[in-house]
């Protein structure tokens, strides 16, 4: 069972060593990195704005994931059902799905996007 899942901002910015990523997080994925999830909608997100020069993102990004240690998160059906529930308080499909997956994961989003503290999902940022 992972602790976290991690949002596309968090985990480009923990790849990258951005200083915007708490301390004391850092210290909780490098001590046990498989504690925290990165799922498919992350890598289909990253992929997506990385072809339109939005992000910079590493050519073997799915491999970097791998040996970093974070856990694979799949999208499972529900998960993407879900988020016909969810209220449209925030228009970015992947983080709405996100929050369907954390959810349905009963696991926080590591995530500086304060729009998800609108969701009954935890957002774990410290």
């Amino acid at each position: 069972m992972i602790e976290a899942l991690l949002d596309t901002h968090a985990l480009l910015w923990i790849l990258a060593g951005d200083s915007r990523v708490p301390r004391s997080l850092v210290n909780r994925i490098n001590s046990s990195p498989s504690d925290f999830g990165v799922s498919d909608a992350t890598i289909w997100e990253i992929a997506i704005k990385r072809s339109t020069g939005k992000v910079t993102a590493p050519d073997d990004l799915p491999e970097t994931i791998s040996e970093f240690g974070f856990a694979h998160i799949p999208i499972t059906r529900r998960q993407a059902w879900t988020v016909r529930n969810l209220p449209l308080l925030h228009r970015d499909p992947f983080d709405r799905l996100l929050i369907s997956q954390a959810l349905d994961l009963h696991v926080p989003l590591a995530s500086e996007d304060e729009k998800l503290n609108d969701y009954a999902v935890e957002v774990l940022w410290s």
